[in-house]
């Protein structure tokens, strides 16, 4: 790597895939400047500010750089707003490869990030879109769902007995790195899988048999959701949510995919693997 390489952008680099992308690219030698609000350090990266709702803070992220990865702004129902602009700036500025982290549950054209997913190719000569499924670290992490089991023992969602293709954070780190250095690239996008569609009283099962305490779901319906989101985030994203939640239970979630394996020559991990990872079991 020269001096004169330029530098891939991960927007979100303190985030739950932004910072495993932005590791796993300084780990292959790659030039990274990892953005966030408040460019906090991140080893082997150049941090660099960056805010989706200041506009000012694009061009220094943008200067010398000829990728970027994509974390929509976190919360909101219109993202296309703030990042068209941004990514007709960064075209403008020599950006090349644009890689955008959306969702399993939203195609090209749908709502939300599916509105940049539509535009992406119009903007880049060479891009991916990756559509993971749900996060297991959802249930490892900070998400409400890991925030409610360390709380009082219950997942609560209106997705009844329906089937989730639930991914490791990791997997998906993995194939946006294929995507930002790949060649050629990928300019598709990617359903991204674990190895088996699991309910989420499957998942409380796991994580009861991984930490020794009994964890349960509990089923909501979908105005439960939509009214226990609400509480936390703007009212139409609640709905969006809740809706997601609802076409889990429909069945709109119940499939895998071979992306991982395809594309990083390893099988997807497990969920029973990644709850012993980050939640740790009992002694043997």
């Amino acid at each position: 790597m020269t001096d004169s390489a330029q530098f891939t952008l991960v927007v979100g680099a303190t985030g739950t895939t932004g910072s495993r992308v932005a590791a796993r690219l300084v780990s292959a030698g790659v030039r990274v400047k990892a953005a966030s609000r408040r460019a906090g350090p991140v080893d082997g990266a150049r941090p660099v500010r960056f805010d989706w709702d200041d506009p000012s803070s694009y061009a220094g992220a943008l200067d010398g750089t000829d990728r970027v990865y994509l974390i929509p702004p976190l919360g909101s129902s219109d993202p296309t707003a703030v990042m068209v602009p941004f990514l007709r700036q960064a075209r403008t500025a020599g950006v090349r490869r644009a890689v955008l982290l959306s969702s399993s549950a939203i195609p090209a054209g749908g709502p939300a990030v599916g509105q940049v997913h539509q535009a992406l190719p119009g903007l880049f000569p060479e891009w991916a879109v990756l559509r993971p499924s749900w996060f297991m670290q959802n249930f490892t992490g900070d998400h409400a769902h890991a925030r409610s089991i360390e709380a009082d023992g219950t997942i609560r969602t209106a997705t009844g007995e329906g089937r989730v293709g639930f991914v490791d954070a990791d997997d998906i780190a993995a194939v946006a790195v294929h995507a930002l250095t790949g060649t050629p690239a990928p300019n598709t996008d990617l359903v991204i899988t674990g190895p088996e569609a699991l309910s989420h009283g499957d998942i409380a099962a796991i994580v009861s048999r991984v930490t020794g305490r009994t964890i349960t779901h509990r089923q909501l319906t979908y105005e439960e959701m939509r009214d226990r989101l609400a509480a936390d985030i703007p009212a139409e994203f609640a709905a969006m949510l809740a809706g997601m939640d609802r076409a889990i239970a429909e069945g709109a979630e119940d499939r895998t995919t071979d992306t991982v394996l395809r594309l990083t020559g390893r099988p997807a991990r497990g969920f029973h693997a990644v709850a012993e990872r980050e939640l740790g079991g009992p002694p043997s």
